[in-house]
């Protein structure tokens, strides 16, 4: 597997990510079968895993640890924070109370001494944008953490974190983890610009929409999974948008099949394939999924198959804008009537 630069970091991560919200109660329970899984990824050459604090309530980090005990130098370790972690209003968030309680329980169940990435998960605009890298620097220079980083920023976001870091002379984001799937292309508009410019690396998550484009919907396909049922506007097919996303999803089975490829080998091949992307976050839950997602990491797109995308789903266009973690978070406070 050939390995490609996170950002200006100098650190070397391999085109797929191996995610692992799945891993726990929120997908597989079996915590031997989930390590099992992590270890046939890194064997596969893989050596860049992201997780979260919130992933099964602290038990993904859990799992993470378990596996990666006598490979973890071998490996660059990527969790995130901001989600509740339990009752009360301070327990999650950005504020530096947190930050520097939280860190130590995620070290703890990661069973490591160091993260190698540490990510807010998602941003708070009623915080200031120095409070959180403040707090993150000092992780830094306790050597806690390594790199830090942002995800479901918007490009302004973006930009405004980073003259932060520049005039208070802090640590800056190294990178961002948006979602970038054949389906949701709107980081293509601001967000993949404005990271390519300050040099940062992108790990994109959900390239297979969710599900839309690996088979597991069709037009008689209804939400089963709790995770799903919360996410109605995603997943109802009597939506005109979602009606919209299985025309597109028909459409790019031609292209996947004319291209002698799967459609899942197509989804996350077209999604590091773009030169801003450093990684692909897959999400496997069974081996299975593993097993037909790693051929996607040595797949080149022709120009042709490209420009056969972009004709079904142009650059830019999110067909579902639900399917994206913008929106209320970040316009709400832009649309309220002052």
């Amino acid at each position: 597997m050939e390995y490609r630069l996170l950002g200006r970091t100098g650190v070397q991560v391999s085109p797929l990510c191996l995610g692992t919200m799945m891993f726990g109660a929120w997908g597989e329970k079996d915590h031997d079968e989930s390590v099992r899984i992590i270890h046939r990824a890194l064997d596969s050459g893989i050596n860049f895993v992201d997780t979260a604090d919130v992933y099964s309530a602290g038990e993904s980090e859990e799992i993470v640890g378990k596996a990666l005990k006598g490979r973890r130098d071998d490996v660059v370790l990527a969790t995130k924070f901001y989600m509740p972690m339990g009752e009360g209003p301070n327990n999650g968030g950005v504020s530096r109370r947190w930050i520097v309680k939280e860190v130590e329980n995620s070290l703890r169940r990661l069973q490591t001494d160091y993260i190698d990435l540490y990510q807010v998960h998602r941003p708070a605009p009623d915080v200031d944008v120095e409070e959180t890298l403040g707090a993150l620097t000092d992780l830094v220079t306790a050597g806690k953490v390594r790199y830090i980083g942002s995800s479901s920023y918007s490009g302004a976001q973006i930009v405004e974190a980073q003259w932060t870091a520049r005039e208070r002379g802090l640590q800056r984001f190294r990178t961002e983890q948006p979602p970038y799937s054949l389906l949701t292309r709107g980081i293509e508009l601001d967000v993949l610009p404005a990271a390519q410019r300050h040099g940062m690396g992108i790990l994109t998550y959900s390239p297979l929409g969710g599900g839309w484009l690996s088979g597991s919907w069709s037009a008689d396909s209804s939400p089963t999974s709790p995770a799903r049922r919360r996410l109605a506007a995603r997943f109802d097919m009597d939506l005109p948008e979602n009606q919209l996303k299985l025309q597109a999803v028909e459409q790019l089975q031609q292209v996947a099949d004319d291209a002698g490829l799967t459609m899942i080998e197509l989804a996350i091949a077209f999604v590091i394939n773009h030169p801003g992307v450093t990684s692909a976050i897959i999400g496997p839950r069974t081996m299975e999924q593993l097993d037909s997602q790693l051929p996607a990491a040595a797949v080149t797109l022709s120009a042709e198959t490209l420009d056969r995308i972009d004709a079904i789903v142009k650059p830019g266009v999110i067909i579902n804008p639900a399917d994206t973690s913008y929106g209320e978070q970040v316009l709400a406070p832009a649309l309220r009537r002052r």
